[in-house]
């Protein structure tokens, strides 16, 4: 099968002759526009604009003669929704690392399938949401039972193996300069950010972390590698076993079928082409279940009728909702702050079935807005009240 497919790539497109473009000044200028977006008064943006012109033709200099070297990461640990590490580049590093991504996303996002949906212009959370409910809906309709399979891969990002990444690359990319500089960033010396199988960050001590498995979480390429990486599978999906219900966020894949055996056969041959292939293995939270129990995907519990969000998700959202009320009333926020941060969430819950939800937000708002009512009260932009979060959503309306 392996060699099926090898086959079945003579005559693939490639790219080449794309380095030379790169260290182009202008194109690293439009690099620097991209990576100071939403950042631009930070301090490493700050010191690096201030000498902008010199900057980046320093590293011009460095990209031509290829004397560039990765910068070293600062690692911190986020909670969401469990421990991740995350690795910060330097700001001249993801001036380079958006010149790459300039150079690759728009040649790579034509080979992926339709229906991956992470990290991709016009394409997103909500879009991978509204794709599988009205695939919901169409089996719905139909006289047999159907099931979906949830796959989910274990520690996706610190179990991406290097060499088979590099494999991946250099099967399209023919410019060896560009295939060095990537293999830099892959392979950096620096900092480990790899997991052992079956361990989570908590469980590592410094000495167990690998430096031939993983992608550093936060760098703009580890998003672009990541689906090249799994667009391997998807493939396999589509073409070798043919399924046609197959939907992808990053690391989380759901397939419809109304036969659960075909379901766990399918599950094996995946399992099978992760292990031998990508070197990969699946989570216990892998399952195969009646689609009429509702499919969690992407942060929302899906039926054919309707969508709820994650308890998980709410419970989160609920807590940080209280949490910005006690500091609106202590005054460590002000009004113009939390409205803002109000609308995110708006923006969020206008996505699903979120009547209650909206109804204990609002309750929240309005028990710890009682200690303010005796101070003046401040300019308010519109829908600033105890109705915070009661918008109503479109799929309340009828529509999703």
């Amino acid at each position: 099968m392996e060699n099926e497919r090898l086959a079945g790539e003579c005559g693939m497109k490639t790219l080449s002759g794309v380095y030379e473009k790169m260290c182009d000044y202008e194109e690293l200028y439009q690099s620097h526009l991209k990576a100071r977006k939403g950042k631009r008064y930070r301090d490493d943006v700050l010191l690096f604009t201030d000498r902008l012109e010199e900057n980046l033709i320093e590293l011009q200099n460095e990209l031509i003669w290829e004397t560039y070297e990765v910068g070293r990461y600062r690692p911190f640990y986020v909670h969401e929704p469990k421990l991740r590490l995350v690795m910060a580049l330097q700001y001249r590093d993801r001036v380079v690392q958006w010149d790459i991504y300039r150079q690759l996303n728009p040649f790579y996002d034509k080979l992926f399938i339709e229906d991956s949906y992470a990290c991709r212009i016009g394409k997103g959370v909500h879009k991978a949401v509204d794709r599988l409910q009205y695939w919901l809906r169409q089996v719905d309709r139909k006289p047999k039972k159907w099931y979906y399979l949830k796959l989910d891969i274990s520690k996706y990002f610190y179990r991406i193996d290097h060499r088979v990444l590099i494999d991946i690359l250099r099967r399209r990319i023919k410019d060896e300069k560009l295939m060095r500089l990537l293999e830099k960033i892959i392979n950096s010396e620096d900092v480990r950010f790899g997991l052992p199988a079956g361990y989570s960050p908590e469980d590592c001590t410094a000495d167990m972390w690998r430096s031939d498995v993983g992608m550093p979480i936060g760098n703009l390429t580890s998003q672009l590698f990541a689906n090249i990486y799994l667009n391997e599978l998807d493939q396999y999906c589509k073409h070798e076993l043919g399924l046609h219900y197959y939907i992808r966020y990053m690391d989380d894949i759901v397939i419809l079928s109304d036969d659960k055996a075909e379901l766990r056969r399918v599950k094996d041959e995946i399992e099978a082409f992760l292990r031998d292939i990508l070197h990969l293995d699946l989570n216990r939270k892998t399952a195969i279940r009646p689609c009429r129990l509702g499919v969690e995907f992407c942060g929302f519990k899906i039926w054919a009728t309707h969508r709820k969000m994650k308890r998980q998700t709410a419970r989160k959202i609920t807590r940080h909702v209280k949490n910005m009320s006690k500091r609106l009333r202590d005054g460590l926020m002000t009004r113009v702050q939390f409205d803002r941060a109000a609308a995110s969430y708006r923006g969020i819950l206008s996505h699903c079935n979120s009547r209650g939800l909206r109804r204990k937000l609002n309750a929240i708002f309005a028990r710890y807005s009682k200690a303010a009512t005796e101070k003046p009260p401040e300019p308010q932009t519109p829908a600033t009240n105890c109705a915070e979060f009661e918008a109503k959503t479109s799929s309340e309306r009828g529509g999703t």
